[in-house]
């Protein structure tokens, strides 16, 4: 006697099926969160896949692709200037916190307030205060006092 070989899956089958799916694609994605927005790497990508794909007889017109050249160069220099204005704010923060060596200060930890003379300052983009044998991170200073 021969078996049937049905090529379908039972409900049950599929549901079990459809899990197993989706369980490999979250192991996949690895706690990974989809880009809502372009960069400049897939602004080249697009740039690059629309002159590959164009027509030879009727090339892209020479002001949509000075248009698309201006954008690119327009997201280079915000990309350039958005890490120097990082590298600044972290410049000015060191130097803030230096300003306040020797000086009295309170720090907010949690719901405490600890007042001491700052002693020490590392250098970096977040610098930190050694206050009472301890250091804390700039911003958790609230007040620097004169002496």
């Amino acid at each position: 006697m021969e078996v049937a070989f049905t090529p379908t899956l039972s409900s049950q089958e599929k549901t079990q099926n459809d899990l197993f799916v989706q369980e490999y694609n979250r192991t996949l994605n690895d706690g990974k969160k989809p880009k809502q927005e372009l960069g400049r790497d897939d602004f080249l990508k697009i740039l690059i896949t629309q002159l590959s794909y164009q027509d030879p007889s009727s090339p892209m017109e020479d002001k949509q692709f000075i248009a698309q050249m201006a954008q690119f160069s327009t997201l280079e220099q915000m990309t350039a200037m958005a890490q120097d204005f990082s590298k600044l704010t972290s410049m000015l923060m060191g130097n803030e916190a230096s300003t306040a060596l020797g000086k009295n200060v309170q720090i907010t930890e949690g719901e405490r307030d600890i007042n001491g003379v700052v002693q020490a300052v590392t250098k970096g983009g977040a610098p930190q205060v050694l206050v009472n044998g301890r250091f804390y991170a700039w911003e958790q200073v609230t007040k620097v006092f004169a002496d």
